[in-house]
């Protein structure tokens, strides 16, 4: 029986542990061929052990699949372009971008430091950026020489960015900015014959075992925020079979799979040109607008959330 990818190349970073490690599993008993990247740093980003990225790389070989471990860092530059380039030596071509790798540093904004911010955008924005970078120069130059692609970048962004969680500007601003990212690069990239789109997961890892009570969940309810959930729809989009979705923002847990709808314009009136005047509209404005969502996704009032003037 063939499987969903066969002999699709992918590159997953962060794929050592957690969420990236079962992308890179399902991804492997689907025909692919995996890249298994992963610094093996903690968990604010520190450190290092290539270990976690040939583990899985081991595991993928155990059970007939191809996969080659690397350890470059996604938020360098040349790293980066040393990543895809392997992927493209080892297995003769590259398909598919999963950029997942990330870190926290979580604080209150009173109490944020600028090393803090420093490192989260780094990771996650530029560790987004620069292998996308790197693989889109790759399927442009294959268009130009005449030859086609189906390819993919998966990238992961978060409720935290979408909906906003406090404890997180940093990450949630990555977060944010990625969204924003798959959406503009879908838009560039179609030319090509690329699709980008972007996963909002929730899922108990080393990352969020400490956040909200996540590390307590027993029976059921801890098996719905399983990684394992989430790794079906990168698999699928990783796929031929989604090359008709571009542009769009996945939530996935063991309890639901959605699209986020994103930025929309709501109500709105005649401008006007005295400041004076604006108190009263927007009044109006505030009475008709629907408030922002929490971190489930629904409306929600509160401080800071948009609510009846």
């Amino acid at each position: 029986m063939s499987g969903l990818c066969d002999g699709r190349v992918v590159i997953v970073t962060g794929a050592g542990r957690g969420i990236g490690r079962e992308h890179a599993l399902m991804l492997a008993s689907e025909g692919a061929k995996v890249v298994v990247n992963d610094l093996g740093g903690e968990v604010d980003g520190t450190g290092g052990d290539k270990s976690p990225a040939q583990q899985v790389v081991e595991e993928i070989k155990g059970m007939g699949g191809e996969a080659i471990a690397n350890g470059d860092d996604v938020s360098d530059w040349e790293g980066s372009q040393r990543m895809v380039n392997m992927a493209i030596e080892t297995f003769n071509g590259l398909d598919a971008v999963v950029n997942n790798a990330g870190i926290l540093r979580d604080r209150m904004l009173t109490n944020m430091t600028e090393a803090e911010w420093d490192a989260v955008i780094k990771v996650h924005l530029k560790g987004t950026f620069a292998p996308s970078r790197w693989a889109a120069a790759y399927w442009r130059e294959r268009t130009k020489a005449g030859e086609t692609n189906d390819g993919r970048i998966i990238n992961t962004s978060s409720v935290s960015g979408i909906y906003g969680n406090p404890g997180q500007t940093n990450y949630g601003a990555a977060k944010a900015g990625i969204a924003a990212f798959t959406i503009i690069a879908a838009q560039e990239m179609a030319r090509y014959g690329v699709t980008v789109n972007a996963i909002a997961p929730g899922a108990l890892t080393r990352m969020t075992e400490n956040l909200g009570g996540m590390g307590s969940l027993e029976g059921e309810a801890r098996e719905a925020m399983s990684p394992r959930w989430i790794a079906p729809i990168v698999t699928w989009l990783c796929s031929a079979e989604s090359a008709q979705v571009t542009g769009r923002v996945f939530e996935a847990t063991g309890n639901i799979l959605g699209v986020a709808e994103m930025w929309r314009r709501g109500p709105v009136l005649e401008p006007v040109d005295d400041p004076k005047l604006i108190g009263p509209l927007v009044k109006e404005l505030m009475a008709q607008a629907a408030p922002n969502s929490d971190m489930g996704g629904k409306p929600v009032t509160g401080p800071g959330r948009p609510t009846p003037y």
